[in-house]
């Protein structure tokens, strides 16, 4: 470098410190006074109106002016999630299922929402069995489950919405007609599934315009997706259950030589489900129950609530091998255990006991990793697919708050889109087993083992919505960042991009760490047994990408966004009259 750039080099490096020691001050999250260890490179959206947090940022947007308009926080989180499916198609959409937490303020409760669709009437592990497969599939027609996302969304309207979806759903037929240029995160993975869309020629035209990915900064358009958009905003959930969209579905299962029937999609309904909980050092902490992940989350929470993780310290050799150690023993029962509990008992009680967690905390060795635990025995689930999902979280000036994720499953989904529908079905059956007697067996209208998960935590009058996603990843994240924000005393916004580990297999001793965690630490890990993968990018997608929002007595609204996505937490604007 030319040593005229030496003084504004060194300049800029100061700046750039003291930017980070300002905005690098975390605050425990009741006390926004006080400094507290972290580090983070956005600062915190505070606002007393509304705010949107999403993956990508026109989606936030488009969040934001429905509560400009009017509307409370589920009517954002819908128009929202209506838009990622569009820009984010590598994540979510109408062929997907949704999860959600609901915090009414009014009456200080929680509602839990589960739309996973079920599989088709007709698919069994004989039949399967019969045409040759030994393991579930995981792309093509026998992986496809029916979505549950538009019965979601009008579950979630009728019960807390005060907009049509007509409204709703405005922005997302806006630029799918219009278009919009595509993201810098999203262009990368949409290039990286250029071999599945290339696969099914519906996909094709679809998703690959001139023949080829699109790129960051091109514009896309899905006329397809706005006609199937504006059918929904005339029928509401029958638009895509019942009718043209509907016989779209059966035929194209039909095409494939699956069993899908318009029964299979008339009569599926969502479930109003209790979320369950976990108290950890005096917070509750909630996920919502089986058939989801979220109960590893609240396993390894109880599990870690038996070491002094806050004097071990955040991301330490002695914090992270607990993590991990607690992260296994969590998803081996998880594997063990968990199903759709309308054909089976799930122990959930047994699984949260204080009393299972303190035996469980004892076989932890603090100076060596296991590779014994038991494995999961649904081999299926350590398939390549890490899980494309979207979270994002939303809040109104009243204090309503919105946890919701959604889900094709993995990249685009099971490669079938319906002819003229402008959407993929999601592959999320991958999910089943065909092990036979276990709780997650593949059966007819059944919903496999899911791993997309939103979660909620409170203390006094704190309340956080937030979640991360990423496949398997997503229940030991979700313990991390409790632990960032009760052990570590971090901010949500810190909390969320502190450097964080994933396991993505369910036994042996791998492990991989964002290369932010120092090699001091690394080295003692790997001293300690665990085979340590640094992943190459700092802020790594591999360890998922989260949302959160957040409120006190202050009536100060604030959200998160991490900086692993392209989007952003955004404000709602003052009143312009």
């Amino acid at each position: 470098m030319h040593s005229d750039w030496r003084i504004p080099a060194i300049v800029l490096l100061i700046l750039m410190v003291c930017a980070v020691s300002v905005i690098g001050q975390p605050t425990p999250s009741g006390d926004r006074r006080r400094p507290s260890v972290g580090f983070q490179t956005r600062g915190r959206v505070m606002t007393r109106l509304g705010i949107v947090a999403t993956s990508q940022t026109l989606a936030s947007q488009a969040g934001a002016q429905i509560l400009e308009q009017g509307g409370n926080a589920v009517d954002a989180a819908i128009a929202a999630n209506a838009v990622l499916g569009l820009v984010e198609p590598i994540s979510n959409g109408l062929g997907g299922d949704l999860f959600a937490i609901v915090y009414e303020a009014k009456t200080g409760k929680l509602y839990g929402l589960n739309a996973s669709g079920w599989s088709p009437s007709g698919l069994t592990v004989e039949f399967l069995r019969k045409r040759g497969h030994r393991r579930m599939p995981q792309l093509g027609v026998y992986s496809v489950t029916v979505p549950g996302v538009v019965a979601g969304w009008d579950e979630l309207r009728r019960r807390f919405g005060t907009m049509d979806f007509t409204a709703l759903l405005r922005p997302a037929i806006y630029y799918a007609e219009q278009g919009f240029p595509v993201s810098e995160r999203i262009a990368a993975g949409w290039q990286g599934s250029r071999r599945l869309l290339t696969r099914y020629p519906n996909a094709a035209r679809t998703y690959l315009p001139d023949g080829r990915a699109p790129r960051a900064g091109d514009i896309f358009r899905n006329p397809d997706l706005a006609r199937s958009l504006r059918v929904i905003a005339a029928k509401g959930r029958d638009g895509l259950y019942k009718g043209r969209l509907a016989s779209a579905i059966v035929q194209v299962c039909k095409e494939e030589g699956g069993t899908m029937t318009p029964a299979d999609l008339a009569e599926y309904q969502p479930e109003w489900v209790e979320p369950i909980s976990t108290t950890y050092r005096g917070w509750t902490i909630y996920e919502l129950p089986p058939n989801g992940q979220g109960i590893a989350a609240l396993i390894m929470l109880n599990i870690l609530e038996q070491f002094p993780l806050a004097r071990y310290g955040p991301n330490s050799a002695a914090s992270l091998h607990t993590m991990i150690e607690a992260k296994k023993l969590a998803y081996a029962d998880l594997m063990r255990y968990i199903g759709d509990p309308r054909f089976s008992k799930i122990p959930v009680q047994a699984l949260l006991s204080k009393q299972l967690a303190a035996r469980r905390a004892k076989t932890i060795d603090p100076d060596r990793t296991q590779d014994d635990v038991p494995p999961s025995e649904l081999n299926e689930l350590t398939s390549k697919f890490g899980g494309d999902t979207i979270y994002m979280s939303a809040i109104d000036k009243d204090g309503n708050m919105v946890s919701l994720i959604q889900s094709n499953y993995a990249g685009f989904g099971s490669g079938l889109v319906p002819e003229g529908a402008g959407f993929m079905l999601q592959n999320r059956g991958a999910l089943f087993t065909l092990e036979e007697r276990h709780p997650n067996t593949l059966a007819p209208r059944k919903r496999p083992l899911h791993t997309i998960i939103p979660a909620f935590m409170q203390k006094d009058d704190v309340r956080i919505a937030f979640g991360i996603m990423g496949g398997w990843n997503q229940a030991q994240a979700h313990a991390q960042f409790v632990a960032n924000v009760v052990d570590f005393g971090m901010n949500i916004q810190s909390a969320m991009e502190a450097p964080r580990f994933t396991k993505m297999t369910f036994g042996g001793l791998d492990v991989m760490l964002e290369p932010r965690i120092d090699s001091s630490t690394r080295a003692d890990l790997e001293r300690r047994g665990h085979r340590v993968q640094v992943l190459p990018v700092p802020y790594s997608g591999t360890v998922g990408g989260g949302q959160a929002v957040r409120r006190d007595k202050s009536g100060v609204n604030e959200a998160a966004s991490d900086p692993r996505k392209d989007g952003a937490a955004v404000p709602q604007g003052a009143p312009s009259n």
